[in-house]
């Protein structure tokens, strides 16, 4: 089908589809359309977002399925194929005659692009290689020097991920402010979140940036707006003494204080039945992983705030509360909280 017409059927499944390339629209025609079709037939939506438990242990089973039918011997040669030129040759053709974008995105109602980035994010090696010693960090900046923001080429010769070697760069480029901070950094900061939101608004919705442009108030733009995923890495080099973990962490800081408008949520009675109704509610879900909960309804259980900022409550109970917390699924974190927190939480109450 022509480009208009593949756009224009996207569009059904991908609503930022005008924001996509032409050539990134030609590739998801051939790879994602018909598989977005048969999805909306079977009255499953396309997703996006963090992945959940069941779908990495689908793109698990569909890698694993792929190496045995071409005999493959590691996911390592088969989504890193530019490591092993011996190689690179027989599996590009294995990869062909196998149908290994079909294979790979079975059972998984997402854009075939980013379920290849999570199965590469899953099987690399260089993702789990600890911290960085000071001799790597010195070869980091002398590759950067010599490659630029090539980090494909310098995530091979550093035998890291691409995401780990640009990072890892992001921190220690230039010298950074350890201590508390300034009211001119907390300044350049909010500044560059509200230059960073605009721009995006501009680019989605040209009417609310005119408004945004009018407002020099603090509630500037919605409170959903304000906790989306934000260009951190951007946002480092307008505030320039700072590097991009240190400004998300101001940044949820900063907007906390703002939402909770300095109400003690989390003190003496109000704190303990927010906590209470939230478990119960998260219990009622019968969730199976965080991604199946509805996150907007249940800020309703602490208050009217956004779903991260339930989320962070959730992260905060699961870690003060439950033992062990990392080795439980989900669903066992709540039925801990449900069975051992709860009763101590009504009863303190």
């Amino acid at each position: 089908i022509d480009l208009d017409t593949a756009r224009q059927e996207l569009e059904e499944f991908i609503p930022h589809v005008k924001n996509i390339s032409d050539s990134s629209i030609k590739k998801m025609a051939g790879r994602d359309l018909m598989r977005f079709k048969e999805f909306k037939k079977q009255g499953i939506a396309v997703k996006f977002g963090r992945f959940t438990q069941k779908e990495n242990k689908q793109i698990q089973k569909n890698v694993e399925e792929f190496l045995s039918l071409t005999g493959i011997d590691s996911a390592e040669k088969l989504l890193f194929t530019s490591r092993y030129p011996e190689d690179k040759d027989t599996i590009h053709r294995l990869k062909t005659e196998h149908q290994f974008c079909e294979k790979i995105s079975e059972g998984i109602p997402r854009p075939w692009r980013l379920i290849y980035y999570r199965a590469r994010k899953m099987f690399d090696p260089n993702n789990y290689k600890g911290r960085y010693t000071t001799e790597e960090k010195e070869k980091l900046k002398m590759y950067q020097a010599l490659h630029g923001n090539n980090w494909k080429k310098i995530s091979e010769l550093m035998s890291r991920s691409n995401l780990s070697v640009a990072m890892k760069y992001s921190e220690i480029k230039s010298p950074i402010n350890y201590g508390a901070w300034t009211k001119e950094e907390t300044q350049k900061l909010m500044n560059a979140v509200k230059e960073v939101i605009r721009k995006k608004l501009k680019t989605e919705n040209p009417s609310s940036a005119l408004s945004l442009e009018e407002s020099n108030t603090d509630p500037w733009i919605d409170r959903e707006q304000l906790y989306q995923t934000l260009p951190w890495t951007e946002i480092e080099t307008k505030v320039g003494s700072r590097y991009w973990r240190q400004c998300k962490q101001k940044w949820n800081s900063i907007l906390t204080s703002k939402l909770t408008r300095g109400q003690q949520l989390y003190k003496d009675i109000n704190g303990l039945q927010a906590k209470i109704n939230l478990i119960k509610r998260l219990y009622e879900t019968r969730a199976e992983d965080a991604n199946e909960v509805n996150w907007d309804e249940l800020s309703n259980a602490i208050g009217d705030f956004p779903r991260a900022y339930v989320m962070s409550r959730f992260y905060k109970l699961k870690v003060t509360s439950v033992p062990l917390w990392k080795s439980k699924t989900f669903s066992e974190i709540i039925d801990y909280l449900y069975e051992k927190k709860l009763p101590e939480l009504e009863e303190k109450l």
